[in-house]
């Protein structure tokens, strides 16, 4: 079976027959120890080329193909019986895999009539499942197909083409379909919607939206709730489709609805959900304030603007505007105008507890889903078509909380919140029909 079991596994009858009557755990262990130290004694690495773990997975590979072949026809290796069985074993073919461990050459053993079809590395089958799960890894954190190459070829010494790891990602694209189409809870706290642009290469290359809808369930969850690929630039039309696709996924109900300043946006959300409260997005008001001022203003404008976001009261925070603009207003009158035409939709939270007010517009939600979409895309600088655009970004989403911290995180968070929410909009969280 291989230089593996002569170089690193060699274990006689007489030890094999005493392992046999010890527990499964501790023979594994036993024999771990054993394979270790023989390979130290040998120098032999654990990684690398001809390494040990790679050695082992090659002794493993070939034992489960060996095994498989034997299902296969009926009888064990050099058996007589095998040639009254009509068909047979026909030596053994090299193949070279990608693996965790990096490139690993097994033999897989043929059979005369071609009938064996082996599970455990199949026909054609070049990469194990983790290395699939690696690329789509790395490519959901940002980098190139040429950086994700590059990556394997330096780590593991696997050459792997650009055009295999874009197959590889492109099997996310069944689970993204599916997710896209999931059904959805009854009723959101929060809904915070949000456009992401990114550059398509279509004859020329051209900026295009992504449109990014984010909830906070009744149990302080985040759930992203889809993306879709816009047309052209922003518009509340294309919003209005959205949010109709995400009531027909069963949204019967969303207490509040975050967003940025778009004209129309407002009228497209009561549109869908009447009784929703449409909130502007703090944040979105700050960002577009300081692309009217010169940017050694911007700290400045900030701290004039902060006591208005902030005030007890509508009125306080009304007050507090008029001072900015008795400030301000002659240097960037623009500013001015952008505060007073978002203002109806920008003091709504100013009537809710201090707890909702914190988790709606002092702490942008959306931003940290932004930021890292914002990453994977800027690494990619443009993309061939859209389904490439939204394939970067629905990877870079699913990556959002690999450990699970971040939920738990979110929960703690929104716990006062959703109490306060619950209070505020008195039975609206729990509707009777979904």
């Amino acid at each position: 079976m291989s230089t593996v079991i002569q170089a690193s596994t060699e274990i006689d009858l007489e030890d094999a027959a005493v392992a046999r009557k010890k527990s499964e755990s501790s023979t594994d262990r036993e024999l771990v120890a054993r394979l270790v130290d023989q390979a130290r004694a040998e120098g032999v690495e654990l990684v690398g080329e001809n390494g040990l773990l790679g050695r082992l997975t090659k002794l493993v590979l070939e034992s489960a193909l060996e095994g498989e072949i034997t299902d296969h026809l009926g009888y064990d290796k050099h058996e007589r019986a095998g040639s009254e069985t009509g068909n047979s074993r026909n030596g053994t073919r090299s193949k070279t895999v990608i693996t965790d461990v990096g490139p690993v050459e097994i033999t897989v053993p043929r059979d005369r009539d071609g009938s064996f079809e082996p599970k455990i590395v199949r026909k054609r089958q070049r990469r194990l499942s983790g290395v699939d799960e690696m690329v789509i890894s790395l490519a959901a954190k940002g980098l190139t197909t040429g950086e994700i190459s590059a990556h394997l070829a330096e780590v593991y010494g696997a050459e792997v083409s650009k055009q295999t790891i874009s197959t590889i990602t492109d099997k996310v694209l069944d689970g993204m379909a599916e997710w896209q189409n999931r059904p959805l809870d009854a009723v959101y706290p929060v809904i915070f919607i949000d456009a992401i642009h990114v550059k398509l290469r279509d004859g020329q290359v051209a900026n295009r939206p992504v449109y990014v809808a984010m909830a906070v369930t009744v149990d302080g969850e985040r759930d992203i709730l889809g993306l879709w690929a816009g047309d052209g630039g922003e518009g509340a039309k294309f919003w209005l489709h959205v949010l109709t696709e995400i009531k027909n996924r069963g949204v019967a109900d969303a207490l509040m609805v975050v967003c940025d300043g778009l004209k129309g946006l407002p009228q497209a959300i009561e549109t869908v959900w009447p009784q929703a409260v449409v909130q502007t997005c703090v944040v979105h008001l700050l960002r577009a304030s300081f692309r009217y001022a010169a940017r050694q203003h911007w700290d400045a404008i900030a701290k004039a603007l902060k006591p208005v976001y902030t005030a007890p009261t509508e009125a306080a925070a009304l007050e507090r505007f008029y001072e900015f603009a008795e400030v301000w207003g002659g240097k960037y009158p623009a500013i001015v105008k952008l505060w007073e035409d978002a203002w109806a939709e920008f003091v709504p939270f100013l009537n809710f507890d201090t707890e909702i007010r914190r988790v709606i517009c002092s702490t942008n939600a959306i931003e940290s889903v932004n930021a890292r979409i914002r990453r994977a895309v800027k690494a990619r600088g443009h993309f061939p078509n859209e389904q490439a655009a939204l394939k970067c970004v629905y990877m870079a989403i699913m990556s959002l909380d690999p450990t699970g911290k971040g939920r738990k995180r979110w929960i703690t968070r929104w716990k006062a919140a959703l109490n306060a929410f619950a209070i505020t909009f008195e039975g609206r969280l729990t509707p009777t029909t979904r």
